[in-house]
């Protein structure tokens, strides 16, 4: 099987350009790993940043590991294969550094999977001089690294272009210390959280977009979207109250315009569809220049996402010619209410601008993005989106629109957002909210909601929120199964995580991360959502959270 596991890598490998093979000589090898396929891993943009960043080091050697595919993966579990890189099939456990980046909570399990798979401890406490440096990336590294605490050696809080010169000269510095040392060494460096010299740490952020251009490194058809990725901007400054991503990459910074043609003048030799990331594409000060821009160069485009209130005829006509036959909006919620308890900051016109640009452009198709089980909801909320859903329905119809879909998932709290205080919602409400919303709606054959299971999005709250006790379970989970086993057989009481009301003076496991605003900020945000006040967005030489003198 082992053999067969290396065809596979070299079959892939061989549809990749772009990828980086170094003789290793003196370079530190690090093993950059994605905690899913193959297929979601090469569409995050993350990856390829980091990649190139390590690569370009004149003393590191990155090389690329991703969860097999589930049949390969039974496979190697039952022949006790060793999980190998895509660039020269090395074993996990003979690289130096193994770095994960973790965006989702549902791939923690998966972190798990591939340490077993790659015969490295799971546990940081178990490992010896003899193992690889054991560290975790991303989203939900930054937000709240506790739950994967007892896994990883150490963490890096923030953005990663920042961090890891800085964490990889002091690799090459320690590297013929004693671990504990090495560890204390890099619990020294900003940024940097190590369970074992635990600390504040205060988030590292990139101040200016342009020294470091982010873009698809290595080219494959072999991906979720199949684009050449452009970041056009990071951060959001809008303050939607339930999202972690506004809070956790604050400020919102721009790339600008003469960096983002430089980049899709270098994609033009891919021939491939441009895929610009960012929190809101519509929200970039220059997207109809930046559109006409690609357009002009014969390639199609698409977008991350974009805003119901900025986007712009401009940016679906081009969308449209693109060949986009789906638009989506993200309305979130149904009533005036909920729009200022979320401080979503669109009305109800905006929503309808924007499915009518798509129907101007040739757009048919609309996906509309909701939430349910939200702080201060009600039945009559629920209630809105379908009223919100029948009037898009008549005006689809009316406009000669295709088919409505409604993505209706529940609302997960997660840290460092106002909502952090708040418990989710009793599945009883959610299963009779989506019942009710489903009744309403199911005559139309022309509209489909699709949802998340309710289950599934518990275990991702608890994750979201863990402790040290979650840590515990999480180190010995492979599997979501697994980890609900463990829930019941330690007495774990899931609501102790879900849905306590929470005080604001209760310490919080992430507490000990300084995101550059205060606590009190984030319940006053609370507060003036309990009494349906908005906030306005970000705006320059703004001093409200703090984050811009930080």
């Amino acid at each position: 099987m082992s053999r067969k596991h290396e065809e596979e890598l070299k079959s892939r490998l061989e549809k990749e350009s772009g990828y980086i093979v170094h003789q290793f000589g003196g370079r530190m090898k690090f093993a950059l790993a994605y905690p899913n396929f193959y297929r979601v891993g090469m569409s995050n943009l993350g990856i390829h940043i980091i990649y190139e960043l390590l690569n370009l080091r004149g003393d590191t050697s990155c090389e690329r590991f991703f969860l097999p595919e589930m049949k390969t993966l039974a496979d190697m579990e039952k022949s006790n294969t060793t999980l190998l890189s895509m660039e020269t099939q090395m074993p996990l456990n003979k690289f130096e550094v193994v770095g994960f980046s973790v965006s989702f909570e549902p791939d923690y399990f998966n972190v798990v999977k591939m340490l077993q798979l790659g015969k490295v401890k799971v546990r940081a406490d178990e490992r010896t001089k003899f193992d690889p440096i054991v560290i975790a990336g991303g989203p939900c590294a930054t937000f709240n690294p506790i739950p994967l605490s007892k896994i990883f050696d150490a963490f890096v809080i923030g953005e990663g272009e920042v961090i890891l010169p800085k964490f990889m000269d002091v690799m090459q510095e320690t590297k013929n210390l004693p671990r504990e040392k090495i560890l204390e060494k890099l619990s020294e460096v900003e940024g940097i959280f190590v369970p074992k010299f635990p600390k504040k740490v205060s988030r590292q952020w990139l101040k200016n977009l342009d020294d470091f251009p982010a873009h698809s490194v290595i080219q494959t058809s072999d991906t979720e979207f199949n684009m050449y990725l452009i970041e056009t901007a990071r951060g959001c400054g809008r303050h939607c109250r339930f999202c972690m991503a506004g809070y956790c990459f604050r400020k919102p910074r721009n790339r600008s315009l003469g960096v983002l043609k430089a980049e899709v003048e270098d994609a033009e030799k891919f021939q491939k569809k441009i895929g610009l990331a960012g929190a809101a594409i519509s929200d970039y000060p220059q997207i109809n220049e930046l559109c006409k821009f690609i357009l002009e160069k014969n390639l199609p485009m698409s977008v991350a996402s974009f805003r119901a209130d900025s986007v712009t005829f401009e940016l679906v006509q081009a969308l449209a010619k693109s060949g986009l036959k789906t638009l989506t909006v993200a309305p979130e919620v149904g009533s005036e209410k909920m729009r200022k308890v979320i401080n979503k900051g669109i009305t109800e016109e905006n929503i309808f601008s924007a499915v009518e640009f798509g129907f101007k452009a040739g757009i048919k198709n609309i996906k509309l993005y909701f939430m349910i089980g939200l702080p201060f909801e009600d039945m009559e909320d629920v209630d809105a989106i379908a009223d919100l859903t029948l009037r898009l329905k008549k005006f689809s119809d009316e406009n000669g629109g295709g088919k409505l879909t409604l993505s209706v998932n529940p609302f997960i709290p997660k840290p460092f957002t106002p909502f952090q205080w708040s418990p989710m919602a009793e599945k009883k409400y959610l299963d009779s909210a989506l019942k009710n919303l489903r009744g309403k709606l199911k005559k139309f054959r022309d509209v489909e909601i699709i949802s998340e299971s309710i289950k599934s999005a518990e275990i991702q709250a608890i994750l979201a929120r863990g402790d040290e006790k979650i840590s515990e379970l999480v180190a010995k989970s492979d599997s979501m199964k697994k980890f609900k086993e463990l829930l019941r057989e330690n007495n774990i009481d899931e609501n102790f995580y879900l849905r306590r009301e929470r005080n604001f003076d209760e310490i919080f496991a992430w507490d000990f991360i300084n995101m550059g605003f205060s606590k009190k900020y984030l319940f006053d945000e609370l507060k003036r959502a309990e009494d349906f006040k908005n906030t306005a967005p970000c705006f320059e030489n703004c001093k409200r959270c703090g984050v811009c003198d930080f």
